[in-house]
């Protein structure tokens, strides 16, 4: 098995180089996917979470009201650091798990967004991460997600440094590039995956 973290920045495109990369045969594991499914309604986790911050940081369907919880933590460093103690141990279990069940061959990709923040890097094999300049980034947040300027910038200035980034990579995805040609450097990419789950492989007896 080789364990692949897959990271970049905001706007840069990772969750295309993830889509292609499953496409090629890799298994996903989604850091974002299973945060939200450990707080979904009726688990522990969100039960954790209503005890820690009440009550009304749920909405009238019994969800976790992602906005207002926002409001709350991004602006108090500690509470912040109170609720990623109570998701970040959940989302790790469940990844464990999910990895556990992959074939002993598979490529097992875990794109995590914040992989360089946290200091991530050493628990994977080899890190990906898919790059672009931020004038891209900048272009695509607000063409194409319809953000204000402002709050793109500020969403980007709230991630590592691209340069951050680029120091913990072992392979870098350029992406300002047209998606066929995007398409063509991440199969290249699969390749050199490929043969360095061949590579780590244990030899058969003899």
């Amino acid at each position: 098995m080789l364990k692949v973290g897959l990271t970049g920045g905001i706007g840069a495109g990772k969750s295309e180089v993830s889509r292609l990369l499953v496409a090629c045969g890799a298994v996903l594991i989604d850091a974002d996917r299973i945060a939200r499914e450990v707080v979904a309604p009726g688990t522990p986790g969100l039960a954790s979470v209503v005890e820690a911050f009440g009550e009304e940081i749920l909405a009238a369907d019994g969800s976790l009201d992602r906005p207002r919880l926002g409001a709350i933590v991004f602006s108090d460093a500690e509470k912040l650091s109170t609720l990623n103690s109570i998701v970040h141990p959940l989302v790790g279990a469940r990844s464990r798990d999910l990895e556990e069940a992959a074939a002993q061959d598979a490529v097992v990709l875990h794109d995590v967004p914040l992989l360089t923040e946290n200091g991530l890097a050493p628990l994977y094999d080899l890190v990906i991460v898919v790059d672009a300049a931020p004038e891209t980034q900048l272009d695509r947040l607000v063409r194409l997600r319809g953000m204000t300027e402002e709050d793109a910038r500020a969403r980007m200035a709230a991630q590592a440094t691209r340069e951050q980034r680029r120091e913990i990579a072992d392979i870098v995805i350029d992406n300002d590039v047209p998606l066929e040609e995007l398409e063509q450097r991440v199969k290249d990419v699969w390749a050199e995956l490929v043969r360095r789950s061949q590579a780590s492989r244990p030899s058969p007896p003899e």
